[in-house]
């Protein structure tokens, strides 16, 4: 149940238990539909500009990002807070408290995974606001073991070496050290190409990933890892049964790899699925006009949807 809170000032957003979220509004505030976009784990905001600024033209859309609870520039997160579910609450609190009328939401990764959350916790808002969805290089169940594409016997040895580094306290002390971002993001540049990207990608969108990546707190690395493991919303992709649907991904993501979109394209059977022949995890980026382009078919047909049922409701009044 939400909870009543007063109505933040400003470009920013405070929840109800007092942590301060970056929101960052683009267009008219009455445009007639909100699109919120919803970015993924140890990444922030900025991996939505492209999209945002292909989306930009559209007078009759607002956007809206926001980053989650300790990622980029809102207040931390603590143990108790790094929760999809805490995500899903969070972003239930912004439609209520700062955005009004129908909306889209479009996440990709843990983005997406926050959504599914809010519809399971909050599903009156999904039938109340919600014209229009779109899932993306996201994962509605069964994320962890990640293979990460390799072979069983290198995955499982690769997944015990990242448990021994996530809990080490010298990847601790480097993450806290502000001043060496740019070394740190220089050093991950390589494993971020390897794991989020797929074939050819524009070197500006890799080190956008590595710099985001590099100025995430360690321990939002470490404390969102159990809940990614226990996360599992399939029940929950029933409230969109009667929502405008997109689920799109990447051939080649290894971290929610085709088997997640296939998941969630069989519980929501109405969606009109997209995958990306050559991209990796980080579809927002690497297709970043293709992903646009499908929201603003997506705003159309809300369009044409609420038009229809205007008709009606004349006709039968």
């Amino acid at each position: 149940m939400l909870v009543e809170h007063r109505r933040s000032a400003g470009g920013d957003f405070v929840t109800a238990d007092g942590t301060w979220l970056h929101v960052t509004e683009h267009g008219k505030r009455d445009a007639p539909l909100t699109v919120v976009l919803a970015h993924g784990w140890t990444l922030d905001e900025r991996t939505w500009a492209p999209v945002v600024r292909a989306l930009s033209g559209d007078d009759g859309l607002r956007l809206v990002t926001y980053e989650h609870r300790g990622h980029g520039r809102s207040d931390p997160a603590t143990v108790e807070t790094s929760t999809i579910t805490q995500l899903g609450d969070d972003l239930a609190e912004l439609l209520t408290d700062r955005i009004d009328g129908p909306v889209i939401l479009a996440g990709h990764s843990l983005g997406g995974m926050a959504i599914m959350s809010m519809a399971e916790r909050h599903p009156e808002l999904i039938a109340d606001r919600v014209a229009g969805v779109a899932f993306i290089a996201t994962s509605c169940c069964d994320l962890m073991p990640c293979d990460l594409g390799l072979k069983p016997a290198v995955a499982r040895l690769v997944a015990a070496i990242e448990v021994r580094l996530m809990r080490s306290e010298m990847l601790a002390r480097w993450m806290r050290k502000r001043a060496a971002v740019a070394h740190r993001a220089r050093m991950i540049t390589p494993g971020v190409r390897w794991l989020l990207f797929g074939d050819d990608p524009r070197r500006e969108d890799i080190e956008l990933t590595a710099r985001c990546v590099a100025q995430s707190r360690s321990e939002n690395i470490v404390n969102f890892v159990p809940t990614l493991d226990e996360h599992d919303c399939r029940a929950a992709l029933a409230t969109f049964a009667d929502t405008p649907a997109l689920v799109l991904c990447g051939v080649r993501d290894r971290l929610t790899a085709l088997r997640h979109t296939q998941a969630i394209a069989m519980e929501l059977p109405h969606a009109r699925t997209v995958t990306y022949r050559s991209a990796g995890h980080m579809v927002p980026l690497e297709r970043a006009e293709q992903v646009a382009g499908r929201i603003s078919e997506l705003a159309r047909e809300c369009d044409v949807r609420e038009s229809f049922s205007a008709v009606l409701q004349r006709e039968a009044g």
